[in-house]
């Protein structure tokens, strides 16, 4: 069942007040889109999102506007570069082949696998391999927004991942054990992938800061945070908690 719209009055007054959050989203989503999607084209994405939020949201569920809002906004770019047709067949190929060696692998030795055990399995160098995180990075992004359940909120994977540290709304308590569990696997990358995954989704720093905290380069960062969610989603796979 739908929650009730909001009148009108209060819809205009809840996309005024927080017109502000379409400026926030979009610049922390700028490093995660591609080059031929202008920033014009997110703010009017962003735009459609935070008016689908103010119809959508339901006060009496106890949730704070804004933070309704931020999932609904985000949503609508990412759907945007979808329609945009960003990925093409290749590329999709190119994260399932990754995947799918990861997946392999970690049954084998029991573990994640290191980048070098990685290139060993495709049979391609480790500079061809951090190239190949390098092109699929973007693409990782955006499928690890898929949702993980079926509410009408849609929280996804990354949206778990900004949780583990923060209250649960009540309506997403049954996301606790997902928060858990990705808390977890959070502990178990290596060092710098750790970090990469903390300082980008908890600290909220860009990858131009991250990189001169690590001191490598920009593009070393995208290749880490590519393998962290790589092995995060090859470990959410493999737990009884996913929903395809």
């Amino acid at each position: 069942m739908l929650p009730p719209v909001p009148p009108l009055d209060d819809r205009s007054q809840l996309i005024r007040d927080n017109m502000s959050l379409i400026e926030l989203v979009v610049q922390r989503m700028i490093p995660q889109v591609p080059s031929f999607m202008t920033k014009e084209d997110m703010v009017s994405a962003a735009m459609v999102g935070l008016v689908d939020a103010a119809n959508r949201f339901d006060p009496g569920k106890g949730a704070k506007f804004k933070t309704f809002a931020e999932y609904r906004v985000r949503g609508a770019i990412f759907d945007e570069m979808r329609r945009l047709d960003w990925f093409s067949r290749t590329m999709r190929d190119k994260q399932n082949l990754l995947t799918q060696t990861m997946l392999r692998l970690e049954h084998g030795l029991g573990r994640s696998p290191d980048e070098l055990e990685m290139a060993a399995a495709l049979d391609i160098s480790l500079e061809e391999y951090q190239n190949l995180l390098t092109e699929v990075s973007h693409l990782g992004c955006v499928s690890l927004h898929e949702t993980l359940d079926h509410t009408e909120e849609g929280r996804s994977f990354l949206d778990n991942l900004e949780d583990i540290s923060g209250a649960i709304p009540n309506e997403l308590i049954e996301q606790s054990e997902m928060s858990r569990l990705l808390a977890e696997l959070i502990e178990e990358l290596a060092e710098k992938e750790r970090l990469v995954v903390a300082l980008y989704y908890y600290e909220e720093l860009t990858q131009k800061e991250i990189a001169e905290i690590l001191e490598v380069s920009e593009g070393r960062v995208s290749q880490l945070h590519s393998q962290a969610l790589l092995k995060l989603r090859v470990k959410l796979i493999n737990s009884d908690l996913y929903e395809p």
